[in-house]
């Protein structure tokens, strides 16, 4: 199976606002950049969409290492989060629908395709490619 890095990233002006993402392919040697924005979106939408973009963009199943600076997308697969609310019919602990629900629900099935290995990264911080996602992420706000 093939080990490929991705780094991804998500950025927002107003939260809900103008939002970007950006997802970093890394395989053997290569670099694979992607990136889009949405005119009304959420930072937490951005984060999980750019994880979602950057899985997709895999043409087999894959062993991968996710690196992303958001608790939100990290936490929710590592502390199994998105295990119970799908379990829990896409309901919160509290009964309410989870938020983003069919951004989850997509993540769930790329989940299931490949091997994914969440790694949190401190955000703004010195790590090159969680910096250069988040220049894209922020440079897709800029065209919209």
């Amino acid at each position: 199976m093939k080990s490929v890095d991705i780094y991804t990233d998500g950025a927002c002006s107003g939260n809900p606002g103008k939002g970007g993402w950006c997802a970093i392919l890394m395989y053997g040697g290569k670099e694979k950049v992607l990136s889009g924005g949405d005119p009304d979106t959420t930072n937490n939408r951005m984060e999980v969409y750019a994880a979602i973009a950057g899985l997709s963009a895999l043409k087999e199943r894959c062993e991968v290492k996710l690196y992303s600076d958001s608790s939100y997308l990290v936490n929710a697969v590592e502390q199994g989060w998105l295990y119970n609310w799908k379990r829990n019919g896409w309901r919160t602990a509290d009964k309410k629908t989870v938020k983003n629900k069919e951004l989850w629900e997509k993540l769930d099935e790329l989940l299931i395709e490949h091997s994914v290995t969440f790694v949190k990264v401190k955000g703004h911080a010195d790590n090159e490619y969680n910096n250069l996602c988040d220049k894209y992420a922020r440079s897709e706000i800029n065209k919209l």
